[in-house]
């Protein structure tokens, strides 16, 4: 698959997403690219390296509880591609406390993570 393709489903999704935002849905799930296209893993959190997916995943979670963020600075894309309903939330403090971004299943957003020091994985 070339880098185009790749920019180009990640394009949609987030068009996708706008346009849900729009609508009211915050729970829309990508419209033509699976997460597997764009490097994210069925079953995990992922962080990408850049904005729009650029950059490839710079970070996965999978396993529940509180994780330290180290290293990520300006905006990000954060996709939560875990399923069974499980969350994603972006925490001020190192020790899951201070948190103001939670990401449900299939939530895709570009997020300045400079703030942020800590993530939880949850159901």
């Amino acid at each position: 698959m070339t880098r185009t393709s790749i920019r180009g489903k990640a394009a949609a999704l987030t068009a996708a997403g706008l346009l849900a935002l729009g609508a009211g849905v915050l729970t829309a799930s990508p419209a033509s690219a699976s997460a597997d296209d764009l490097g994210c893993p069925s079953g995990a959190a992922c962080i990408y390296g850049g904005p729009n997916f650029s950059g490839g995943v710079t970070n996965q979670y999978w396993s529940r509880g509180t994780h330290r963020l180290y290293n990520q600075l300006g905006v990000h894309t954060v996709y939560n591609n875990q399923t069974d309903g499980w969350k994603f939330i972006l925490c001020k403090n190192s020790n899951g406390t201070d948190c103001d971004w939670t990401f449900y299943q299939g939530a895709a957003w570009d997020v300045d993570l400079t703030p942020y020091n800590s993530v939880i994985v949850t159901p």
